[in-house]
């Protein structure tokens, strides 16, 4: 089979081999690909491995070869299934892969939120290195700008219990919070500890708002600003699932006025973000740049169950199906 991958480079920058896709066929890997060179590129592709790449009704249906798409991600929101299904082309995703990763990074936004590290680490930097040694400055043994609070008691409100959403609600019990979540599961399948609420009551009673549903066209934008002015004055908005589940316009607003206390996201609408985006200008925006799946190894993770699931559909029992 001629095996194609069209964006590479993120989940594997020659760290690891794409080397075991070799037992299933001829392959072709480009560490990156321009949406103009896609379909040139995959025209001979039956099995074809993307992360990013757009895979729209009028790309699938200019490759005719094609009987496989793998993402190399959970999510695949930028890809048209209905239509690849009506080509009868299997797609195929990696679950599960980077929970912990993605656990790890929710809780390093607000933590550098609340307890606002980064802040008071650049501050004590030496002049040259962007700070103003403001410590060593200080008359007492220590310093604060405001009083830093307790998360401790706190109320932590989750969208979307799937396997991160869980995870996090674990490892925040364990920090004290309460927790309350917005899904679809019914309240006799939550674990005791996490109470059902409506987005509503979700929205008005949490101190941080953390994430954790995938995108679809019913949930575009939905942290809007009606929504927002739901929330809690001061709360937290946590987002590392996907950017455009929130109203990027209204979040950078909502911070400029205070009714938002923070914003720690490692996802945004547009990736890359064009340079004027309002939320790269707003102090209280914390962004990192779509990392939290990849840790080394998440990444490895990764791979072991993306060259699984070619393995399983050469050989007539694809896994993973979406």
């Amino acid at each position: 089979m001629n095996i194609v991958i069209l964006d590479g480079f993120a989940s594997n920058p020659n760290d690891f081999s794409w080397e075991p896709l070799e037992a299933f066929g001829s392959l072709t890997v480009y560490d990156r690909t321009k949406p103009e060179d896609v379909i040139a590129r995959a025209k001979d592709a039956e099995i074809l491995i993307i992360n990013k790449i757009d895979m729209t009704d009028d790309v699938i249906s200019n490759l005719p070869k094609l009987k496989y798409i793998g993402i190399l991600a959970t999510g695949y929101n930028n890809i048209d299934t209905e239509s690849a299904h009506r080509h009868g082309i299997v797609v195929c995703n990696i679950p599960s892969y980077s929970t912990e990763s993605v656990v790890q990074m929710t809780f390093a936004h607000i933590l550098n939120i609340t307890n606002q590290v980064a802040h008071y680490a650049s501050q004590n930097r030496a002049s040259g290195e962007g700070g103003d040694l403001k410590w060593s400055k200080n008359p007492d043994f220590c310093y604060w700008d405001t009083p830093l609070p307790e998360i401790s008691g706190k109320t932590m409100g989750i969208i979307g219990l799937g396997h991160i959403g869980m995870r996090v609600a674990q490892v925040a019990m364990a920090f004290g919070l309460k927790i309350i979540a917005y899904t679809s599961k019914s309240e006799s399948e939550l674990p005791q500890g996490i109470g059902k609420a409506t987005l509503d009551d979700l929205l008005s009673k949490s101190d941080i708002v953390s994430l954790h549903c995938p995108l679809s066209k019913d949930n575009f934008h939905f942290i809007n600003a009606n929504n927002i002015a739901k929330m809690k004055h001061g709360a937290i908005l946590i987002n590392t699932a996907r950017g455009a589940l929130v109203d990027e316009n209204a979040v950078a607003e909502a911070l400029e006025s205070g009714k938002l206390g923070g914003y720690g996201a490692d996802v945004m609408e547009k990736e890359p973000p064009c340079d004027d985006n309002p939320l790269l200008k707003q102090p209280k925006a914390y962004i990192t740049p779509h990392v939290a799946w990849a840790t080394k190894e998440a990444r490895s993770r990764l791979l072991d169950i993306c060259f699984a699931n070619v393995k399983a559909f050469v050989q007539g029992q694809p896994i993973n199906k979406v």
